[in-house]
């Protein structure tokens, strides 16, 4: 039985290795988090990779939004980014060493005849896997200058086994991995070469990726070996295969359930940067009962043992819940900078830092932030909501002219002041706060939500807070 227990480096080097074919998803920023923190937790390196092989999927668009969204998460690398792209050259070189060294062999099988192959395999209901018709045959029996593709020469007998990190024991029969292509007719890299060389020259000790790339392992494990058993120093790395992300339902991830890319939580949905990074953090990894965990605290915390073995769920409504727990942490002053860009050109940053303490102690995202905070940059007459409208009706436009007269010879235009004024009238009235303090709000916001309404009076500043009362109220004649 062979046996992968990883490198025992103690340096430790981890990698992200992105394909560019879309955006950053929520499963790939998790595991660039993953990695990310588990070199930062080991004082080791953490590199990035941008797979970008395919050249007709993979797009500069596609890398930059990957880019953005690692920036945007805080997730920095200690070395510019390795394009796979670039590499061809190295992964041919190694391909070449293979075939020469008798661990791979040239395949001159045709298209047709592969189609033809598996079309029989499924015939009889068989595995689909090459059936290594060119693996002892003679070059020479191919037609002169016939097309060929470069195989690795796989073990047929016994198994092979992973202790992987997250996974444990994981054991595959040897038999059941194919002689795969290594380089393509046109002299062009797969996939599976190309990762197995990129790891090596750049030195990585742990790959950390989502449990869908198992089996891959297993596929790419053969390469080291056999360039160890001709170089020597081809140790394969530690593995940790991390369980993919179900929706809440348990189903596999999909956009209904929150698979978006990270721009769109931070363009779209308004959610913080140190949010997401605390959300994907706790989603399949845990210490204690911990729910909320900072980035230092997270470095100085994570490592592998504390990831589960089944998959974990999204939750919409946790990751909402977690981000207006941030926003009550945040600086306000940077609040009022984002929340500025979501409402125009009109927005005053200075007053809505000012305005922040009143408006994020119930806002769960950036747009709720700034859909709170629009009633201070609304001109005269403000647009009201049917809600709001109802409020305004005979009654509420006579109390809010008996609510102008007295705040208008309000001279301290604090909370206090405003709120103790204002009280004063609803106990002569006879009447409960509410019933004044409801077409107040209409009347000075549009909305029947908002801020305190003695914060929205001071807010607004004494001449704008009257003039509004004003428009509205309705004397009693």
């Amino acid at each position: 039985m062979a046996s992968d227990s990883g490198s025992a480096s103690s340096a430790v080097v981890t990698r992200f290795a992105p394909s560019p074919t879309g955006f950053l998803h929520i499963g790939g920023a998790r595991t660039a988090l993953f990695n990310w923190l588990y070199a930062r937790h080991h004082g080791g390196k953490a590199l990035l990779r941008i797979e970008d092989t395919d050249r007709k999927r993979s797009t500069r668009e596609a890398i930059d939004a990957i880019l953005d969204g690692l920036e945007w998460l805080g997730l920095d690398y200690d070395e510019t980014p390795t394009f796979q792209s670039q590499r061809a050259v190295r992964h041919a070189e190694v391909a070449d060493t293979l075939l020469r060294h008798g661990h791979a062999y040239r395949c001159y099988a045709t298209p047709e005849e592969l189609e033809q192959m598996r079309a029989e395999q499924r015939a009889a209901k068989q595995p689909m896997r090459y059936d290594g018709r060119w693996r002892d045959r003679d070059p020479s029996e191919a037609p002169e200058g016939a097309p060929f593709t470069i195989r690795l020469k796989t073990p047929t007998e016994g198994e092979t086994a992973i202790d992987d990190a997250v996974q444990g024991r994981v054991t595959v029969h040897n038999r059941e991995i194919d002689d795969y292509v290594l380089a393509r007719a046109d002299g062009t890299p797969t996939y599976m070469l190309a990762v197995v060389v990129d790891d090596h020259d750049m030195g990585v000790t742990h790959v950390i990726r989502g449990d869908d790339h198992l089996n891959n392992a297993f596929r790419q494990l053969p390469i080291y070996h056999a360039m160890d058993a001709i170089e020597g120093g081809w140790s394969a790395p530690t593995y940790a295969h991390v369980p993919l992300i179900h929706g809440s339902d348990g189903a596999k991830l999909s956009k209904r359930h929150g698979a978006l890319g990270a721009e769109a939580y931070r363009d779209q949905m308004g959610i913080l940067p140190e949010a997401l990074f605390n959300y994907l953090l706790r989603l399949g990894w845990g210490h204690g009962d911990r729910e909320e965990i900072t980035r230092d605290e997270a470095i100085a915390l994570f490592d592998l043992d504390g990831v589960g073995k089944s998959p974990s769920r999204f939750d919409l409504k946790k990751l909402q819940n977690l981000n207006g727990h941030y926003i009550r942490e945040a600086d306000d002053a940077r609040l009022a900078t984002l929340v500025a860009s979501r409402i125009g050109d009109n927005a005053d940053t200075d007053l809505l830092t000012k305005a922040m303490p009143a408006l994020k102690s119930r806002a769960k995202n950036l747009d709720e932030l700034a859909e709170g905070a629009r009633f201070l940059f609304a001109s005269r007459p403000l647009e009201m909501t049917e809600k709001a409208a109802k409020l305004l009706d005979d009654d509420g436009k006579h109390r809010l002219a008996m609510v102008f007269e007295h705040l208008k010879s309000e001279n301290d235009w604090t909370t206090e002041a405003l709120e103790a004024t204002t009280k004063s009238l609803a106990e002569e009235l006879g009447l409960g706060l509410g019933k004044l303090a409801q077409p107040m709000r209409a009347a000075l916001t549009g909305t029947t939500t908002s801020p305190g309404i003695f914060d929205v009076l001071v807010l607004l500043g004494r001449e704008e807070a009257l003039a509004r009362i004003d428009a509205q109220a309705k004397p009693a004649g």
